[in-house]
């Protein structure tokens, strides 16, 4: 079987099959052709560690992507990476558009690269969504001339809808656009919206480009179809925070010959799941080193469920805010690391949202240490149940579960402050915006 891996950056759920209010034609149709997973969480809701880890079925902290790429973080050792391990059973491994688990692409792996890779995270383009469907165009060529006997792994990946957005859409008007919830209800937090939604509508049209190759291509009935994102929106209280709207992640899958019916499934999975779900669809011996589940079974409808628990954290954006989290279907239990109480706001990434929340004094609210929520009371995660003796045992189980899955994978943050890698760029805590160039050296 082939592999088409399309993941866009910053997206969420915020896409038309899990019923939010965007167009979104193309994913509306992968995911009624094949199946929608409803509650598919990454391994870090920051870019690089939740791409890392998907790719080597290890958590951040167990493959070395504790913070972002262009920011001096690596994998520790990428022969882990899924595209080694696809070079070394056969495969033609193809990457455009974006990728965020190397400084240098070169270090991947990958057999071939579409795109000139001219892009740099740490920079804005004006003409994103130009460069996202060049490489969408790029991509469909490329698969009909792919040849039928030797499989191919392709990554597209598609920097919409990050920020900066698209200019608004003549078809969306912001008076009658909502924000996502907890982002004030406000004039300019409409049009914020309403870009992003724009921005959600070019990544959608990407994919209708490379979904319409890969038909006239003829190698659909062979190819396994992934489409997923990193991690929540680029929201205050989603991308980089342990929230839901922070570590959902959409994940659309279309396999042919196995799924026998679309539908939509509610199980428990964590982005980790993938690498051994897919040796499992290409009957190949699993690496010791997966910390994943595979949901094979529950692609072929044998099993409801895999897991139990999946876990999260957040080491470094560009930033330093230790977090770890652990999830049941009921549960959610966060814990904060650091000696201090308060937030690093610049790693919210800078909105109208942001300034104002700064303006109304988010600067002096204090964070708290331990965060329990019921999520099936408080889906929308508004009441901390941590202090409520009622929750005592609930919270010391999922308490004890966390650190017991931290000691597993070696997390370096249960010896102490984590010390990014020589030459890393880790802003001071009391910088407000991302951009900001002021840089703090944990080594003394």
């Amino acid at each position: 079987m082939n592999i088409l891996l399309i993941h866009s950056h910053d997206t969420g759920r915020y896409i038309q099959p899990y019923g939010y209010a965007v167009e979104t034609p193309n994913l509306m149709k992968l995911a009624k052709e094949g199946i929608l997973f409803r509650n598919v969480f990454c391994a870090g809701p920051t870019c690089s560690p939740s791409r890392a880890a998907m790719l080597t079925g290890m958590s951040p902290h167990s493959c070395g992507m504790l913070g972002l790429a262009h920011r001096g973080f690596q994998i520790d050792n990428y022969k882990k990476h899924l595209v080694n391990f696809l070079n070394n059973n056969g495969y033609e491994t193809v990457l455009c558009g974006i990728q965020h688990e190397a400084p240098e692409t070169e270090i991947i792996g990958y057999s071939k690269i579409l795109d000139e890779q001219d892009y740099h995270m740490g920079t804005q383009k004006s003409d994103w969504a130009e460069w996202d469907m060049a490489n969408a165009e790029r991509v469909a060529s490329y698969l009909k001339t792919v040849s039928k006997n030797r499989p191919v792994f392709i990554s597209y990946g598609i920097f919409n809808p990050h920020r900066v957005f698209q200019k608004i859409d003549e078809d969306i008007d912001p008076d009658y656009v909502l924000p996502p919830y907890g982002i004030s209800n406000t004039p300019q937090n409409r049009k914020d919206t309403a870009a992003f939604l724009t921005s959600v509508k070019v990544m959608d049209k990407c994919v209708g480009i490379v979904l319409q190759g890969l038909k006239e291509s003829g190698l659909a009935d062979d190819t396994v179809i992934i489409y997923t994102t990193d991690h929540g929106p680029a929201f205050p209280k989603m991308k980089c925070t342990l929230y839901d709207d922070g570590i959902g992640t959409a994940f659309i899958m279309s396999c042919p010959g196995i799924i026998k019916k679309a539908k939509a499934v509610d199980s428990l999975i964590s982005h980790l799941d993938l690498f051994p779900t897919l040796c499992d669809i290409l009957e190949l011996e699993k690496p010791d080193w997966l910390e994943g589940e595979s949901f094979y079974q529950i692609i072929t409808g044998e099993k409801d469920k895999t897991r139990d628990y999946i876990y999260s954290e957040v080491s470094f954006h560009v930033a330093y805010e230790p977090l770890r989290c652990i999830r049941s279907e009921h549960y959610k239990y966060i814990k904060f690391y650091d000696d201090h109480d308060r937030y690093a706001l610049s790693n919210i990434d800078d909105s109208p949202g942001k300034e104002l929340m700064i303006k109304s004094g988010y600067m002096d609210v204090s964070r708290e240490k331990e965060i329990l929520f019921d999520l099936c009371l408080d889906p929308e995660e508004r009441i901390n149940c941590a202090k409520d003796e009622r929750y005592s045992k609930i919270k010391e189980d999922l308490s004890e579960r966390l650190e017991k899955w931290m000691t597993y994978t070696n997390d370096p943050l249960l010896k102490g402050r984590i010390i990014p890698p020589d030459g890393a760029l880790v802003n001071a805590l009391d910088t407000i915006s991302p951009s900001e160039k002021r840089f703090v050296n944990y080594k003394g």
